[in-house]
């Protein structure tokens, strides 16, 4: 109880001094969040890439299935940020992708719903803040996590709370008689992480080897994605698929 009543304090904090950076995108800390991008890269340099290019080596068939899996299950988070920006038809886009691929594409290792047009958008607490009008607040950059904003951090912590699959992992919650654990939680959000990266491969070097400033490079392509789908403007053919990820 005390957890979650400091979680609301802390929340409710944020989400004040979110309002009052609502017209522009500010560095809270460039000093320190510049040395967390650079321990980042080298984690990215001797961790992440080198898991990313053995992953990017598996069979195909078993690449798109662990990818349509994830995929369904961070959908779970779109159902009721949907309802929360009243935006029922992507509601309805979520709630019967989830299902359709749940029960006939086999626990989401495939995807029948796109087969007849369901497409779910991403949605999180950040984009629903940003749907109210939300300012981003400032820029600053976490170890391992990468880019965030004041408003996306707030969002982060309420998405664990909203997030259907978060109740019944990290929340150790049962819902409707599903429950699991810690391990399941982080298992399937590093294998999002590890999909991306490997997807990414080629859009990664590119960037490091044409940008001046490289952590300027992310900020900008970072600040861009999370406006465009708080706007739902996200080009379906973007090169660098869902950075949410």
């Amino acid at each position: 109880m005390q957890k979650k009543i400091v979680s609301i304090i802390c929340a409710s904090t944020l989400f004040f001094l979110s309002s009052s950076y609502s017209k522009a995108t500010e560095e809270c800390f460039e000093t320190v969040s510049r040395s967390v991008f650079k321990f980042n890269l080298v984690f990215d340099e001797k961790i992440f890439e080198p898991i990313a290019k053995g992953y990017s080596r598996l069979p195909q068939p078993l690449k798109t299935g662990t990818s349509n899996f994830t995929s369904n299950i961070s959908n779970l988070l779109s159902i009721p940020n949907s309802i929360l920006q009243g935006n029922f038809r992507e509601f309805g886009h979520s709630i019967g992708s989830v299902f359709i691929n749940s029960t006939v594409g086999i626990l989401g290792f495939l995807n029948p719903a796109e087969k007849i047009g369901l497409k779910p958008t991403k949605e999180d607490v950040g984009q629903t803040l940003g749907s109210y009008g939300i300012g981003q607040g400032c820029y600053y950059v976490l170890p391992i996590l990468g880019p965030t904003t004041l408003r996306d951090s707030i969002g982060l912590l309420a998405d664990s709370f909203i997030d259907p699959f978060a109740q019944v992992t990290i929340r150790d919650k049962e819902l409707l008689g599903i429950s699991g654990n810690h391990l399941d939680y982080y298992s399937v959000k590093g294998t999002t992480a590890v999909n991306f990266r490997s997807e990414n491969l080629t859009n990664f070097e590119s960037l490091e080897k044409n940008s001046i400033d490289l952590y300027s490079s992310f900020k900008s392509i970072y600040l861009q994605d999370r406006e465009n789908k708080v706007k739902n403007t996200t080009s379906s053919d973007d090169d660098w698929g869902n950075l949410d990820k």
